[in-house]
Formats: C-alpha cells, sequence, structure tokens
C-alpha cells in the first residue's frame, strides 16, 4: 500500500498566503484560530491520518464489515482508530464551543477532511455523517433536541446518519414511502425502509442518531409533504443516556465495489419512536443543510483520493526501472531510467498533480467563504460569501470527484500492471473514489443543479458573485508582463465561460431540454476556468517569492502553472464547442431505440 504522507507545505501555502486565512481570527468566535493554533492543528492531523489511519485503510478494505444478525462490526483497528479520534477531539474541531466544540473554522476542517479521507476514506465516513447530522439539528432542531444530541455528536460517543434513499426512489425523493404516524405523547412512528444508508448500523459508538425523511399522514404529494425526524438507535432514558432499543434496525449490509470498511446498509423502521426536527412538510429544507454540507465534503474525498494517488504513483514512478529516457540516459550507473523521467509518465503525474492542486485551492477558497458567510459582522459580506459557497458547492461537489477517479485511474496507470494488482493498493483508491461521483447527488444532478437553479437565482446574483471579482482580477493581471502567460489564457477561457452563460440563458429558456444536455459540459468548464483562476493567483505569490526560503516550491508552482495553462486549460475549448452544440442529437434517438 503506497504510504501517505500529509501535504502540509501546500496546505499552509493555500491557507495562509493564498488566502490569508489567518485573518479568520479577526471575525467572531474565531479568536483562538491564530496561525500557530492551525499549523499545531494541521500537523497533529496529518501524524494521525499517516500513523492511525492509513496503516489500517488496506486491512480494512480487505476485512470488510461483518454482519450478524442485525449487528455490524467494523474492520480490525476501526474501533480502537475511532477511539483514539475521539480522544483527540477531532469531531467536535469546527462545532460551536456551547455544545462542547472547538468552535474553529470550516476552513480548517476541510484540510483535515482532505487528509483523512487521503489516508482512509471509509473511515471517514463514519465522522462525517455525523457532522452532517450535527449540522442539520443545529440549524432545524429545537431547543431541547440541541441540548440531548448535539454534545453526544459533537464529543463522538454517539454518530448519526441521513437516511433519504428509499428502494424505489434515490434522487427524486418525493417519491418516498416511509410514514410517519402522530403518537399521544408528541413522538412520531416511522414505518418504512431505507437503503444505501452510510454508517446506518456499526460498533464505534454507543447510539446512532437517524435523521429520517418521512410522510405525515396529510401530507401534500411530492417534495412539499415530506417531513424530518431524529430517530435515535437507543431511545434516551431520563438522563440522556443510551435506553430501550428503538425498532430501527439494520436488514443487511451492501456488498460493494469500495468502501467496503464503510457499513452500507438497509435500515428497516417498524413503528421506530421518532421525533419531528422543523416544521412539518419542511422536511426538504432541513435536509438540504445536511446535502449541501455533505456535497462539500465528499468533493473533499475526491481531492483526498488524488492526493494519495498522487503521492503513490510518485513514489512508484521514481522506484521503477524502464528504459532509458529517449534523449539518453538519465542515471548511466543504473541497468535503465526510472519512469519518471519518460513525458508519458510525467503527462499523467502532471496532470494528477497540476488538477490537484488546483482543487485544493479552490474547495479551500469554498471553505475561507462558508466561514465569511456564517461569521463575518457586516451582513453584506455575509450574503456575498453565501451566494458564492451556493454557486461552486455543486462544482465543487462533481469536478473534484471526477478528478479523485481520473486521478486514481491515472495512478493505476503509471504503475502499471502491479496498479491491477490489489496488494500495491492503488486498484483500491479507483474503487473508493467511484462512489464519491454518485452519494449526494450524481454528479449529473451537480450539472443540473448549476444550470438549473444557480445561474438564475436572484437574477444572475449569484453568478455575479464570481464573475465581477475574476474579471477585475484578470484584466489587471493580464496587463502586466510577467503575468501575461497565466492570465490571458484565463482571460480567454473566462470569455468562453461567459458565452456559454448568455448561449445556456438563451436555450435554456426555449428549450429546457437544452440546459440539461449541456449541464454536465458547462459544470467542467466552469470549474477549469475557476482552477485557471487560482492557479494565476498562485502563480502570482510564486513569482514574487522566487529566490527566497522555499524557492524550490515556488519553482514547482510556476512549472505547475504553465502545465495548467498549456496542457489542460485547452479543453474549454472542445467544452464550449460540445455544450452550444445544442441538445438535438442526444434527444433525437427514439427510447425504444436504445
Amino acid at each position: 500500500m503506497p504510504a501517505y504522507k500529509a501535504p502540509l507545505d501546500d496546505i499552509r501555502f493555500v491557507l495562509f498566503d493564498l488566502l490569508k486565512a489567518d485573518s479568520l481570527a479577526d471575525l467572531p468566535g474565531f479568536a483562538d484560530a491564530t496561525p500557530d493554533v492551525v499549523t499545531a492543528i494541521l500537523e497533529a492531523a496529518g501524524e494521525f491520518a499517516a500513523n492511525e489511519l492509513q496503516p489500517i485503510n488496506h486491512s480494512g478494505d480487505e476485512e470488510g464489515c461483518h454482519f450478524d444478525d442485525g449487528a455490524v462490526t467494523t474492520p480490525k483497528g476501526f474501533k480502537e482508530a475511532y477511539a483514539k479520534f475521539v480522544e483527540g477531539g477531532w469531531p467536535g474541531l469546527p462545532c460551536d464551543p456551547e455544545y462542547g466544540g472547538q468552535g474553529l473554522p470550516k476552513v480548517i476542517n476541510f484540510a483535515v477532511e482532505e487528509m483523512i479521507c487521503s489516508a482512509n476514506l471509509s473511515f471517514g465516513m463514519y465522522p462525517g455523517l455525523s457532522n452532517g447530522a450535527y449540522n442539520a439539528l443545529e440549524l432545524h432542531g429545537t431547543a431541547e433536541q440541541k441540548r440531548l444530541y448535539l454534545p453526544k455528536l459533537v464529543s463522538g460517543i454517539w454518530s448519526g446518519t441521513m437516511c433519504l434513499t428509499e428502494p424505489h426512489c434515490g434522487t427524486d425523493l418525493g417519491l418516498i414511502k416511509t410514514k410517519a404516524e402522530p403518537a399521544a405523547d408528541g413522538s412520531y412512528k416511522i414505518t418504512g425502509t431505507k437503503i444505501f444508508i452510510s454508517a446506518g448500523e456499526h460498533d464505534l459508538t454507543e447510539n446512532i442518531v437517524h435523521l429520517v425523511l418521512a410522510r405525515l399522514p396529510d401530507a401534500p404529494a411530492g417534495i412539499r409533504g415530506i417531513s424530518l425526524f431524529v430517530c435515535p438507535k437507543f431511545l434516551p432514558d431520563t438522563a440522556g443516556n443510551p435506553g430501550q432499543r428503538n425498532a430501527a434496525k439494520c436488514g443487511s449490509i451492501e456488498h460493494k465495489m469500495g468502501i467496503k470498511a464503510s457499513a452500507t446498509c438497509v435500515m428497516n423502521f417498524d413503528g421506530a419512536t421518532a421525533w419531528l426536527v422543523g416544521k412539518p412538510h419542511k422536511g426538504m429544507s432541513a435536509m438540504f443543510t445536511m446535502m449541501n454540507a455533505a456535497r462539500l465534503a465528499v468533493g473533499m474525498q475526491g481531492l483526498g483520493i488524488a492526493e494519495a494517488a498522487y503521492q503513490g504513483a510518485v513514489a512508484y514512478a521514481k522506484d521503477r526501472l524502464q528504459m532509458r529516457a529517449l534523449s539518453g540516459a538519465k542515471f548511466p550507473d543504473k541497468p535503465a531510467d526510472p519512469i519518471v523521467v519518460h513525458p508519458d509518465v510525467r503527462r499523467m503525474l502532471l496532470t494528477m498533480r497540476a488538477l490537484t492542486e488546483g482543487c485544493r485551492a479552490l474547495s479551500y477558497w469554498v471553505g475561507l467563504e462558508l466561514d465569511i458567510s456564517k461569521h463575518h459582522p457586516d451582513e453584506a459580506r455575509r450574503q456575498e460569501a453565501d451566494d458564492l459557497v451556493a454557486l461552486l458547492t455543486p462544482i465543487v461537489k462533481a469536478f473534484l470527484t471526477d478528478h479523485g477517479f481520473l486521478a486514481a485511474n491515472l495512478g493505476v496507470q503509471v504503475f502499471g500492471g502491479h496498479g491491477f494488482i490489489r496488494e500495491w493498493g492503488m486498484e483500491q483508491l479507483v474503487r473508493d473514489a467511484r462512489i464519491t461521483q454518485i452519494y449526494e447527488g450524481t454528479n449529473g444532478i451537480q450539472g443540473l443543479d448549476l444550470v438549473g437553479r444557480k445561474l438564475s437565482q436572484g437574477m444572475g446574483r449569484l453568478l455575479r458573485r464570481f464573475f465581477h471579482p475574476v474579471s477585475a482580477y484578470l484584466e489587471a493581471a493580464s496587463a502586466r508582463p510577467e503575468m501575461q502567460e497565466f492570465a490571458l489564457p484565463t482571460l480567454k477561457a473566462f470569455a468562453k465561460l461567459q458565452q456559454a452563460t448568455a448561449w445556456l440563458a438563451q436555450q435554456g429558456l426555449k428549450n429546457p431540454e437544452e440546459a440539461g444536455a449541456a449541464a454536465t459540459d458547462y459544470l467542467r468548464l466552469f470549474a477549469l476556468v475557476a482552477l485557471a483562476y487560482m492557479w494565476c493567483r498562485m502563480a502570482e505569490l510564486a513569482l514574487q517569492n522566487q529566490g527566497g526560503d522555499h524557492a524550490a516550491f515556488h519553482e514547482s508552482k510556476l512549472a505547475c502553472a504553465r502545465f495548467f495553462m498549456v496542457k489542460l486549460l485547452p479543453e474549454t475549448n472542445t467544452l464550449f464547442a460540445t455544450l452550444t452544440a445544442g441538445g438535438q442529437t442526444l434527444m433525437a434517438l427514439p427510447a425504444e431505440a436504445f
């Protein structure tokens, strides 16, 4: 299994040099988020990921979870690692101190999530779901629900789930059939079956808090008739401790392609006791609190996989001897040169690296804006940040997970035949990465969300949060000779994005299928432009720091920026052409002809 080392130099570069995240300490509630404290947290997280989580990643995949009459046991080492995770206070890192959390910025938690997912994606699923449940209850729960559940979720001694999908419906949640019948004591009885429930049953925590979508008896049809309920595995007693076993049980676990150490459960609710979260029939708005946070978290999973794949591929490429360099032997004292000298291997490694580092910058920027949207004292600035996060969330989810899968596949290719063999560990990354493109809304759904909801929201207000500052930056940067090799290609790609947006606005109004046909290409076009913008800013910093104490680091940044602009960004031309070709050829073939 390839070893993992947290990319702390690059993480610090993005957080402190690029995003100036040290300024977060000036925001209300973030006084403790000083650079020294954040650096110590990042270093500790990197050590935990490398020393505790990565060593049980491959073995966890080999063993998988065990199911026995409704009980699920995680693989060897997971329970011990989770106990250390809780002991270290990691579950409460971004949570409100009122409930026992550390109250640190979300963007710092993004970095920690990336490291955890690089080292062991299956493990990261368990606390990741708990954090989603915490977010939903914090915003929509009653005071009593918050008092009861949040401290337990923050401490990590209880965990959480999202119970959405049913056997007959996934994306179209308006079709759910799970019922919630009112009880005399103010609670509800939940009856129905949910599938694909990550961490629905396991042995890591003393209780599991299920957040369940269900219909009340008087519910209107469709998504407007869905309510959200909290349904714990064990009903809390008067002291708030696990009491009577609830009628919410795991019927089976899935046998999956990847993330095998994460229990994916069929959950049967047979008159299970639950309590309403938020208002009746308003469950979708409450659930989207979890969903939007989960989509960003899944984006970080893609980033984590990509980084792990790159590290493994680089180590192998430097060690594996095959043939001589085309320009002559580079290591004449060896029987052959390491494959890192070969142009095609370098193409794959640089593609992995340039996209991964661009994705890290983009996602951390979104994380920073997420913190600003919650904590900045100026209401207008909070709204601007919230708009930008909403706009970029589908891009972070879809593009970063597409890239994670691409990077893992490129990693297998660098390894050659050994990449196809399980013991080397690279093929596991491919299998683990694949689900990230599917759950929390498939990547096709992310494209529809971007095109169908985000572009038109507020008469284009969300778009302006990105277009206006990017345009101003690129106009200024392109006027400076040293920046032109980065700013001019980005400016051209940005113009393509603007043209594509205008085309979508016109054609989508005439025929919504045109917007649907273009959605995936448009999202990728947008993502590449966003990455180009981040690379321009990183290149600008690298140019300013040439010859300094970290000269080699900054020279590498410039090399990656140049590769991105010359070899990767031109894909925007193809995307623009396919996007504006319209959807006629997609829709012309009759369904019965497939």
